[in-house]
């Protein structure tokens, strides 16, 4: 099976931000995703350009066109974002994000009437209804399918990087889950989600994806959720691994990282060099550090099996990576990559809002819906401390709301 790879201009940027759509009395997620978006539909157009249904009509995704720089996607991101607050808030609606919602019931939520997740729902059954869950994902644009396979293996390794700094799920149905990203491991139920495997090349892809076609697995490529995919159809390298993000300035953050791992491994491969390929049980072990610990996870960095905290592995990180950002042009936004570290991850400040109001999780909906329109928040003095919310956010079978 002849998979075509839509070659991108090297280094372009596409994201794609799962937003929620929450009642500003009750905090809860609210449908209204069909009225929102018939409402912005342009006049003559079948949908609109960058808002988009997803699996729950409580959910909007807005996406970017092809972009140069992170500068230039995150403006694309508020231009749309502005559209859908405007029409949300007529409806008494308010628009945050974050991996998983504080307390709503995933049994409540309606499924978007588009046919592909009717027929989601109807082939996964339970698997897909529990799917209340919110991500960020990040599309880089590579030139040739021979260089894609080696760069989606080289960057499993940073996995953890990615999901530390995004971690924003602590809480599910009202309920303290003790990891950073509950996110995470919700998804991981889908038969074809989570870690890629470690194929050789770009032949592989195709008789991976033909097996499953023709055995009925799935009907596209696109029902490979993989935490980091080749997309054929745009020509990138897609990285699903984030949790939602609450702020544009950690979308930034998150795309600047992500495209200055992808333009060095492609200027290394046109070097000669082999790109590393860390060894799958590591992989493993690592998301699952970072989907528990978050930025407290220690992490297996080397050959030897060295482990060093993720937090001082991420600002390594971006040191090394400051020479590329300098010519993508997206160095502040690398830089507040450290600006995360100092402040806290999502999770760290939701439970943060939760501990101060006694586990009322209605507080960390009204903080999330703050940061969403003010921006990453500034580093508190006293630090962030981590560890599950004592009182109502515990997993006890009560409900936080």
């Amino acid at each position: 099976m002849e998979i075509p790879f839509r070659s991108s201009e090297r280094a372009s940027l596409g994201v794609e931000w799962e937003l929620q759509l929450v009642d500003r009395e009750t905090r809860e997620l609210s449908p209204g995703a069909t009225e929102i978006l018939e409402q912005l539909l342009p006049e003559g157009a079948e949908e609109h350009p960058k808002a988009k249904h997803e699996l729950l009509q409580s959910t909007i995704e807005i996406i970017t066109g092809v972009c140069t720089t992170v500068r230039e996607a995150k403006a694309d991101l508020a231009g749309t974002l502005a559209e859908v607050v405007a029409a949300a808030d007529e409806r008494g609606l308010g628009l945050l994000c974050a991996g998983t919602h504080p307390f709503t019931d995933w049994q409540t939520q309606e499924i978007s009437p588009k046919e592909r997740y009717q027929q989601l729902v109807e082939r996964m059954q339970w698997l897909a209804r529990r799917l209340q869950i919110f991500g960020v994902h990040v599309h880089v644009g590579v030139r040739a399918p021979e260089k894609v396979i080696p760069i989606v293996n080289a960057l499993c390794q940073y996995v953890p990087h990615f999901l530390a700094l995004s971690s924003s799920s602590p809480f599910w149905v009202g309920c303290d889950t003790g990891l950073a990203s509950a996110r995470t491991k919700i998804f991981e139920g889908m038969p074809t989600a989570g870690l890629p495997f470690q194929l050789a090349d770009w032949d592989e892809f195709e008789e991976y994806m033909e097996t499953l076609i023709s055995t009925k697995s799935i009907e596209s490529v696109r029902e490979v959720w993989w935490d980091i995919r080749p997309h054929p159809d745009f020509g990138t390298v897609e990285l699903r691994i984030c949790d939602g993000l609450p702020t544009l300035d950690e979308i930034g953050a998150v795309a600047a990282l992500a495209q200055c791992l992808v333009e060095q491994f492609d200027t290394q491969l046109d070097r000669g060099y082999t790109l590393p390929v860390p060894e799958e049980w590591v992989v493993r072990e690592n998301k699952w550090r970072a989907s528990r610990y978050g930025l407290d996870a220690e992490i297996i960095v080397d050959e030897q099996y060295a482990v060093r905290p993720v937090r001082e592995a991420i600002a390594e990180l971006v040191e090394e990576l400051a020479p590329t950002a300098k010519r993508l042009d997206c160095e502040a936004e690398l830089r507040d990559v450290l600006r995360i570290l100092d402040a806290g991850a999502s999770y760290q400040r939701q439970r943060a809002v939760a501990r101060e109001h006694d586990g009322e999780l209605r507080f960390v909906v009204d903080s999330l819906l703050a940061e969403l329109r003010d921006g990453l928040p500034e580093p508190d003095p006293a630090g962030v401390p981590d560890g599950p919310v004592p009182g109502p956010a515990e997993c006890a079978g009560g409900h936080a709301a």
